[in-house]
């Protein structure tokens, strides 16, 4: 048996028009902070940030994929110093696959922040996700390769 893994390319003017969607639905959430997910999420938050005017962007990283091959387990890890006050708290992926990584993060940051509203967005969401972004644009229904992983080799 053989198994065909079918691959969509994300252009840059995709990436645009459905930040500027995202940013839209973000917007009355009114985030304090902007927490990417290395490496997938870093540009869609930095996108985010600028569209919304925030200067407060951290990251995190994870390790779930060997290149396309899905590891047993996650690592999280995460040196993000939230400041006083802090209420709300956005974290970007660009997409939730299994969610196996978003849930990691919004449970560990949870844990470590009591008291903080914590939602999540991505780019694209597979609905057999384990954790269903707060806020997201496009449905997956076969593996991505964003223009910032294809377009600079």
């Amino acid at each position: 048996m053989r198994i065909i893994l079918l691959m969509k390319y994300y252009a840059y003017e995709n990436f645009r028009d459905d930040t500027i969607s995202l940013i839209s639905q973000i917007k009355e959430f009114e985030p304090q902070i902007i927490i990417a997910i290395a490496r997938g999420g870093l540009i869609p938050a930095h996108s985010i940030a600028e569209g919304l005017g925030l200067r407060e962007v951290q990251s995190l990283r994870t390790e779930l994929y060997d290149d396309t091959k899905k590891r047993d387990s996650i690592s999280v890890f995460n040196n993000c110093k939230l400041s006083e006050g802090t209420k709300r708290v956005l974290v970007v992926d660009d997409i939730a696959d299994s969610g196996d990584t978003l849930k990691a993060v919004m449970d560990d940051l949870r844990s470590k922040h009591l008291g903080v509203k914590f939602k999540s967005a991505t780019l694209f969401y597979k609905k057999t996700s384990v954790h269903k972004p707060d806020f997201w644009i496009n449905e997956a229904t076969e593996w991505i390769e964003f223009f910032w992983e294809k377009d600079f080799l």
